[in-house]
């Protein structure tokens, strides 16, 4: 039996590139990795989905739009204005705010601001955090070329449905572009 551990606020692996904190994860368990994020204004994930993956997102501080459903129509703009079959539309979730998001289920977060906003992720099995760190190394090599992000997210279960747009607010606004 191996021993559990504590963290101290702050503490993990911090991922620059992505703005997140590694709290748990491969080298832990096979199960989840476990991180603490900031996103900043402007973020727009894009709308995308994991064949094998399931997430979990718990929104701490800010407020992020949320997207987890399968819409009537998948276009490949603006994942804002999606509406699922029964009427789901993209909700604006707050501290407190949980989505829960099945393998296979396009879903996509951006933070429309006014400022930055912070949340708990988690993503099963682990090894998200291999995917991030070789992110990083492409985003540190000057501006990546679009086909070898799409082969790294092809390479870690991500079909990017709509575009990743880490310039864009949310609500469509234009602002500087931070890393992805």
């Amino acid at each position: 039996m191996t021993d559990g551990f504590l963290l101290s606020p702050g503490a993990g692996r911090r991922i620059e590139a992505a703005g997140m904190t590694l709290k748990v994860g491969a080298e832990h368990t096979p199960r989840w990795s476990m991180f603490e994020a900031e996103i900043p204004v402007g973020f727009d994930v894009g709308a995308h989905l994991h064949h094998e993956a399931e997430e979990i997102f718990y929104v701490l501080g800010g407020e992020l739009d949320l997207l987890a459903f399968e819409p009537r129509l998948r276009t490949g703009g603006d994942w804002q204005t999606w509406e699922s079959r029964t009427g789901a539309k993209v909700a604006r979730g707050g501290p407190g705010s949980a989505m829960y998001v099945p393998a296979g289920c396009p879903h996509a977060f951006g933070n429309p601001g006014p400022g930055p906003a912070r949340l708990l992720f988690l993503v099963a099995p682990s090894g998200h955090e291999t995917y991030l760190r070789e992110m990083g190394e492409l985003i540190a090599a000057g501006p990546p070329a679009p086909d070898a992000v799409a082969a790294l997210r092809l390479r870690y279960d991500i079909e990017q449905l709509t575009p990743l747009v880490p310039g864009r607010r949310a609500d469509g606004a234009g602002v500087s572009p931070p890393a992805p």
